[in-house]
């Protein structure tokens, strides 16, 4: 009832005439009424609202709500986890190949960057490069060199079964490397000058994750001087070879 009283009062007293009867008067009185009208309401609805907290059945529509949304949202969560593992994997192999040029301009010897796959995992090594020996024994052996790739990662394959790696690889096994002479230049034979590197010298690693869908990211040797880039997955292959490089990556979905 006070309510009630408060608005016939207001009424009343702000009528637009009062103000010069303009638009803009009349517009503010109907704004000032239903402000008024909206707290009545508000103080209703609090006054009625039950103290007795939520019931089973609110409890359970929420429950349903929530698990709904997480079903919904969980695929692109771990799509979004996957995504961060490829690229931290790429930087990984990024990191492990300069790591291979800089010992072989500090050592002024040929050093090398070794992949390979071991029972599902992608492994590498940084070690001083053997003369006709595509990994020396003494390194393939010793497990402590080694350092693994994320579980979950894994070197791309097509849907042929052929591997998108273009990294100088040995016939009979999955192992691919990398060799760097003095100037830090990618060689094919250990003690090659830079004169003598060759396009076969460079190439491209591709990884993909278990779960992260068609997302690939790639670490390629772009120049017979040794520079080093990284790419990602496209949904068409390059159809026009970058001038700026000398290694040739058309056709190749990651660049």
């Amino acid at each position: 009832m006070q309510d009630v009283s408060i608005i016939f009062f207001f009424s009343l007293s702000w009528r637009p005439w009062r103000l010069g009867g303009s638009i803009n008067s009349h517009n503010s009185y109907k704004i000032a009424v239903l402000y008024i009208i909206t707290k009545m309401n508000e103080k209703n609805l609090f006054q009625n609202h039950s103290s007795s907290g939520f019931t089973l059945l609110e409890l359970l529509i929420s429950l349903v709500i929530l698990s709904i949304l997480a079903a919904i949202s969980m695929p692109s969560w771990l799509a979004f986890v996957d995504i961060q593992r490829l690229k931290a994997a790429q930087n990984e192999v990024y990191l492990a190949i300069r790591q291979a040029q800089t010992q072989a301009i500090k050592n002024k010897l040929t050093w090398q960057v070794s992949f390979r796959e071991q029972n599902g995992i992608v492994q590498w090594a940084v070690h001083q490069a053997e003369a006709k020996v595509f990994i020396p024994n003494a390194i393939s052996i010793n497990n402590t060199l080694w350092h693994n790739l994320d579980q979950n990662i894994h070197i791309y394959k097509d849907n042929k079964g052929e591997y998108e790696t273009t990294f100088p690889k040995e016939t009979t096994k999955q192992e691919w490397r990398i060799m760097f002479n003095y100037q830090g230049c990618p060689v094919y034979e250990v003690g090659s000058e830079c004169t003598q590197t060759s396009l076969r010298t460079l190439g491209q690693i591709t990884l993909s994750s278990k779960y992260g869908g068609k997302a690939k990211r790639c670490v390629y040797i772009s120049t017979i001087l040794g520079a080093i880039r990284t790419g990602k997955e496209h949904d068409k292959p390059e159809s026009k070879h970058d001038e700026s490089d000398t290694y040739d990556n058309k056709n190749k979905y990651c660049y």
